[in-house]
């Protein structure tokens, strides 16, 4: 199983014969290789897995995407936050 991460396109530039591109994954931007899309554009969403953009998606699907992730981010700190400590924790006094 992969994990892929949509992001905007904010720039697309050529690196040694490479098409690459910087994508905004929320905020974050970061250096992604576009070669397997050589029909993206700047403002498109591509998903990318380890750097590479492998597929194209619209805004809405990247928006629930993020939508999702924050869920799953907001349940586990749920679940830290209810999860007991345990008698050999440091921090606990008998």
């Amino acid at each position: 199983m992969c994990l892929a991460i949509p992001g905007r396109i904010v720039e697309i530039y050529d690196e040694q014969g490479i098409r690459m591109g910087k994508l905004d994954f929320g905020g974050t931007i970061r250096k992604c290789c576009l070669q397997y899309l050589p029909d993206a554009t700047v403002g498109e969403y591509a998903l990318v897995h380890v750097g590479f953009a492998i597929t194209k998606v619209d805004e809405e699907e990247a928006a629930r995407t993020y939508r999702l992730l924050q869920e799953i981010e907001e349940h586990v700190a749920q679940l830290e936050e209810a999860e007991p400590e345990s008698p050999g924790d440091p921090g606990v006094q008998s």
